[in-house]
């Protein structure tokens, strides 16, 4: 039997349809400049109030040429697109606030003897930070070799070996957990060494335990999640030649998760490092470097800037040396967050 292919020809208006009108690219920023003139000239030239009503006249400005030239649909594209783009932007500022601040008046005070110096016997201009960044890094460590143990033995079993009620628990305690504020974990620590060492007491190891409850549950969850990731084939692939799951477990499964878990466990150093209130209630404050975490206060780069900025002494300096400690401390969290992502791409398993 002959069949015949008919050949269907396109409706008469499609062709047309393919190729809309649209604005020229340079359009929509044509538009956004003119209504920034106009905002400008109607609020004075203020600074917020031209941002804001000129993005408001641009919005109103870009639908009416858009619905007129292009079509509803495009419209309304563009409408959502400037909304969204000025959250971003309001979304921005304070964090670029923030940054500038911070960098603008830390900057000057930066200096070798700035972090080699601790502030014993400094009255008004002069000491450093010493201290405080060596009180900061091994009250950090000691929490993280107290919380990465503890965290991803957790994990495992909530996700290897965890099943009924008892996981379920867990995981709404480590929820819980996660949204407590910083300064119960101090109250907390406080507690538990003034039932051993009584009233007053002020530890180094009080303040690695305090850091520890914020930090388990974030390398709890962020392991676990890792954990979920890593393909079920390899587990029954090394079960099928008869691995146990122990040495699955540690052959297979946490060398393939290693990426996502170290991330997650520089990532729960960057949140806790700047943590000021648990360590204002357990360490306190001095004015020298203190090396023994078992005995006495020891100072801290937040708790640092804290008593720098209430208390700037006679001459103000003291102002300064706070800005400079929120600086160093923000550049330690930028070096992990750098880190974390370093570490990620390295071992990540599906690296070229």
């Amino acid at each position: 039997m002959a069949s015949t292919l008919e050949t269907q020809q396109p409706p008469a208006g499609a062709a047309r349809s393919i190729h809309q009108r649209t604005l020229p690219r340079y359009a929509p920023a044509a538009a956004f400049g003119g209504c920034l003139v106009i905002g400008a000239v109607l609020t004075g030239f203020g600074l917020i109030g031209t941002v804001v009503l000129g993005t408001v006249i641009y919005l109103v400005v870009i639908y009416v040429l858009s619905r007129t030239v292009e079509s509803s649909r495009k419209a309304a594209d563009r409408v959502v697109t400037g909304l969204v783009t000025s959250a971003f932007v309001i979304a921005l500022v304070p964090l670029v606030s923030v940054i500038y601040t911070v960098f603008s008046r830390g900057l000057p005070v930066l200096s070798a003897t700035f972090f080699t110096s601790s502030m014993r016997n400094v009255v008004g201009e002069g000491g450093g930070v010493f201290h405080a960044i060596w009180g900061t890094v091994y009250i950090t460590g000691m929490a993280l070799v107290i919380s990465v143990p503890i965290g991803i033995l957790a994990a495992i079993y909530l996700v290897e070996y965890g099943r009924g009620w008892l996981p379920r628990q867990i995981r709404f305690l480590v929820d819980v957990m996660t949204g407590i504020p910083s300064i119960v974990a101090g109250l907390f620590a406080y507690a538990l060494f003034v039932l051993i060492f009584g009233p007053g007491i002020r530890i180094g190891i009080g303040g690695a335990i305090a850091l520890s409850v914020l930090m388990i549950p974030v390398v709890v969850r962020s392991t676990e999640e890792m954990l979920k990731l890593v393909p079920n084939e390899l587990r029954e692939a090394a079960y099928a030649l008869g691995v146990p799951k122990w040495r699955t477990i540690v052959k297979v499964v946490l060398p393939t998760a290693l990426a996502g878990i170290a991330t997650g466990v520089t990532l729960s150093i960057a949140r806790v490092i700047g943590e000021t209130a648990p360590l204002l209630i357990i360490l306190g404050i001095t004015d020298s470097a203190n090396f023994d975490p078992f005995s006495g206060r020891i100072a801290t780069l937040p708790v640092f800037t804290y008593y720098e900025y209430i208390q700037p002494g006679v001459d103000g300096s003291g102002e300064g040396r706070a800005f400079g400690g929120a600086l160093v401390l923000v550049l330690i969290v930028l070096v992990l967050n750098a880190v974390a992502r370093l570490i990620s791409y390295l071992f990540s398993p599906t690296k070229a």
